[in-house]
């Protein structure tokens, strides 16, 4: 079974960013590499800095997340990463 991981980039412009992935080194390298890989949105912002992931049971699991965690507000974003580790 494939890992998903939910997860919030910090952009060069302080602005967040939350995607999904299978394969965060892959994911973070296509937003700040010079190609048309990385999501539209960052690739003004250039660099992002992974801040926040999550695991995910799956692919759906990691999609409800990703809808959450972009309702959420930037205090409530802010407060989601401080709790959150990179390990």
């Amino acid at each position: 079974m494939v890992e998903w991981f939910l997860y919030i980039v910090k952009c060069a412009d302080n602005s967040l960013y939350t995607g999904i992935t299978t394969d965060l080194e892959r994911r973070i390298e296509e937003h700040n590499g010079d190609n048309q890989l990385g999501a539209r949105y960052t690739r003004p912002r250039r660099p992002v800095t992974l801040v926040y992931k999550e695991c995910c049971a799956g692919r759906s699991e990691a999609a409800k997340r990703e809808y959450e965690i972009k309702k959420l507000g930037r205090e409530e974003k802010e407060r989601l990463i401080s709790k959150g580790t990179l390990t």
